[in-house]
């Protein structure tokens, strides 16, 4: 009775179970998903992070670099426009405009003793400008040829004093002296009265004689130191004056001696320039003498046959 019958899970039957359980095991570990690479997922989103925080970084290097006011505006190309803000209230704003120059003009004395009488050098500057302009509102000459006398920065001024004067040229007003070497060696002597050039004497070219020593008298400058022939013996006094010449490099000291008073006279890139002021009337012209740098005597104006030892 019941021989031959097996029990479930036992003989054949229990052999095909066995089999299915080991197939079906299989097949989950064919289709077991693979395991996350976490490692490269790390390492890929490190080297992404550094690029970001890079990426900001040159951008804060950009906007600091940026000057304070301006900021830029990306085009879609080349064209891109720059903008800049207007400046604050408080701002002064910055220009590239080049500062004018100053005003050119003479040059100075070499010593401050030759602007006399309160004279400063802005009028003595002033003066000069107004005899030139005065020269060139006047023609010399029946051809209405004349020698233009330049420009005020050609020159230096060398004597700014008070004129006083006299029955030939009535009122008071000012002298100013001034020389120039280039193009040609010139020498002027304005009057200056209410403001207004009144008159001018001029020399162009050396007045050189031959054989004349190393101290020479400007051959024009005795309005100087003299009035007009007119009042001979009856000059207003006190009265201002000056002489001047030129000197070789040789001269080191110049003195002049009129009305009794002896003046050291100045020096001035080869002219010399001595004033005073004279309180009693004289007959005699101004006495000049000349020293070399050993105190050597080497110019007297009394052994000089050129020059005028008598006032006329």
């Amino acid at each position: 009775m019941n021989e031959g019958h097996e029990e479930p899970g036992t003989g054949a039957g229990g052999d095909f179970e066995e089999q299915l359980r080991e197939l079906l095991a299989e097949d989950a570990r064919t289709i077991r998903p693979a395991p996350v690479p976490f490692p490269a997922i790390r390492r890929r989103g490190t080297i992404e992070r550094r690029r970001r925080v890079a990426a900001v970084g040159a951008a804060l290097v950009t906007l600091t670099a940026l000057p304070v006011g301006a900021y830029a505006l990306a085009g879609g190309g080349a064209g891109g426009n720059t903008v800049a803000s207007a400046p604050s209230g408080s701002a002064t704003p910055r220009t590239s405009a080049t500062p004018s120059a100053a005003p050119a003009g003479p040059a100075r004395p070499a010593t401050e003793d030759q602007l006399l009488d309160g004279i400063t050098f802005g009028q003595a500057a002033d003066g000069l400008e107004k005899c030139l302009a005065y020269d060139r509102s006047h023609t010399g000459g029946p051809s209405g040829l004349r020698t233009d006398l330049g420009a005020a920065e050609e020159y230096r001024i060398i004597l700014a004093m008070n004129s006083t004067g006299d029955s030939n040229a009535p009122g008071n007003g000012m002298y100013v002296v001034a020389v120039k070497e280039r193009p040609k060696e010139t020498r002027l002597i304005c009057t200056i009265k209410d403001g207004k050039a009144k008159g001018l004497n001029t020399r162009v070219g050396s007045d050189d004689v031959p054989g004349a020593g190393p101290v020479t008298a400007d051959i024009d400058g005795g309005s100087l130191y003299q009035q007009s022939v007119l009042d001979r013996g009856n000059w207003t006094l006190p009265l201002r004056w000056s002489v001047i010449g030129t000197v070789e490099p040789s001269v080191a000291r110049v003195t002049v001696s009129y009305g009794g008073a002896t003046s050291r006279a100045a020096l001035d890139h080869g002219w010399f320039v001595a004033s005073g002021v004279l309180d009693r009337q004289v007959t005699s012209a101004p006495h000049i003498r000349g020293y070399d740098a050993d105190g050597k005597l080497v110019y007297d104006s009394d052994e000089d046959k050129t020059y005028d030892k008598r006032l006329p």
